[in-house]
């Protein structure tokens, strides 16, 4: 585990934005920067921390963190479906092939947890999915469902959508998305037998996906983004899950979940002003990411305090 005194020192070099126009023009998402030109994106993750769809703090070595995350779990799946990225030249950096983004985000749930047993606390169906009456939080369902979501521009809230709807308004056409559920399903159950395996819960996880062309020029569906990260995934462990199910008490995490009660707690749920995050909490923040990221990978998660923009400089530098 990276000591907690290098953590600290990275709160003066946390990555808040990178501007490189010589890598084309610039999109910025709520945590990732991208620039796009002839055909390729580059994905710097910044260190910026979201909740609620709102950008609210940065946390020391996030970007990093989700970056090599996201490589890890790139590269485990690429049997399941082929994915954007082209090469990792920095930590903090994806190279990957320019796609079409399907406008809708893939959320494949497990478990009743977070927002969906927040809208079924009220009566709500998940994205048209209406769940048997009397289940518990944090309960298994009886098998993984999709509850797709709307995908929002930053600052606006994602927005629950049915797999019907998605259809009827010719979003996505049918036969496409076929083909995104079943390889979200499939993506979804070698990340819960790989969690399994390390001890772990995968409960639920948002996918993204694009469409390019191949070398025939014929549309080909490619996962992208991020996958089985702690910002677009929940985990819990899996050893104290069951007793604490039963105990009406809530799993041990290993998400983001906690920052989102931590707002919660003070009454901030995305309309507002946000609350301040303290130094100390920050420090914690990035150390539940770097502890997830070691147990979930079984990693070590190796980092040096210091300046993140001229490193990420001077790695593009050399893929001109």
């Amino acid at each position: 585990m990276l000591p907690r005194e290098v953590v600290a020192k990275q709160l003066n070099h946390t990555l808040q934005s990178i501007s490189l126009p010589a890598y084309g023009k610039k999109y910025e998402g709520k945590v990732r920067d991208c620039f796009t030109s002839a055909g390729k994106r580059v994905i710097v993750a910044t260190d910026r921390l979201s909740a609620f769809d709102v950008v609210l703090t940065t946390i020391p070595f996030k970007g990093r963190l989700l970056t090599e995350m996201a490589a890890y779990w790139f590269s485990q799946t690429q049997h399941i479906i082929a994915n954007h990225i082209i090469k990792q030249p920095h930590p903090n950096v994806m190279i990957a092939q320019e796609v079409e983004i399907l406008p809708i985000e893939v959320v494949v749930r497990g478990y009743l947890a977070g927002s969906a047993w927040r809208d079924y606390q009220a009566g709500k169906a998940i994205s048209g999915i209406t769940l048997p009456k009397g289940m518990k939080k944090s309960q298994r369902l009886e098998r993984p469902i999709i509850t797709p979501s709307t995908k929002a521009e930053r600052g606006i809230h994602d927005e629950p959508i049915s797999s019907d709807e998605i259809v009827r308004q010719r979003i996505v056409a049918e036969s496409l998305w076929d083909e995104v559920c079943s390889a979200a399903m499939k993506l979804f159950e070698f990340g819960t037998q790989k969690a399994k395996e390390r001890g772990l819960i995968l409960v639920d996880t948002k996918y993204e996906f694009g469409v390019a062309k191949d070398e025939n020029g014929k549309s080909k569906l490619l996962l992208a983004d991020e996958i089985h990260t702690q910002d677009s995934s929940r985990f819990w462990m899996l050893d104290s899950y069951e007793d604490r199910f039963n105990a009406n008490e809530d799993p041990v995490m290993l998400d983001k979940e906690f920052v989102r009660r931590w707002l919660i707690e003070r009454g901030y749920m995305g309309e507002g002003t946000p609350p301040q995050f303290p130094d100390d909490f920050r420090v914690d923040t990035a150390m539940r990411y770097i502890d997830a990221y070691e147990k979930i990978t079984g990693q070590e998660f190796c980092a040096e305090a210091g300046p993140v923009e001229e490193s990420i400089a001077a790695a593009l530098e050399k893929e001109i």
